[in-house]
């Protein structure tokens, strides 16, 4: 392989970004209540990353929103939604 293939490769990597469809893509982190109302009620529900979506699918079928587990890795126990 080349120095210059090489090179390339390394930046395809790093230009590697989540763009607004790949939140489709995840579980998310979400506040226990509000996903039992949502889940009832039909209501939207806003995730710690962000996303905001009427919650239908089963979760475990998913792996879980990097910005939505680094956040509430980031949370002490006391204040996780």
């Amino acid at each position: 392989m080349s120095e210059n293939q090489t090179s390339t490769i390394e930046s395809e990597r790093v230009d590697e970004r989540l763009d607004d469809g790949d939140r489709e893509r995840f579980s998310h982190y979400v506040d226990k209540n509000k996903l039992t109302e949502a889940m009832v009620m039909g209501t939207p529900v806003i995730a710690l990353c962000g996303k905001v979506w009427v919650p239908s699918r089963n979760p475990d079928r998913y792996p879980v929103c990097p910005e939505c587990r680094e956040i509430w890795e980031s949370l002490s126990p006391n204040s996780r939604p």
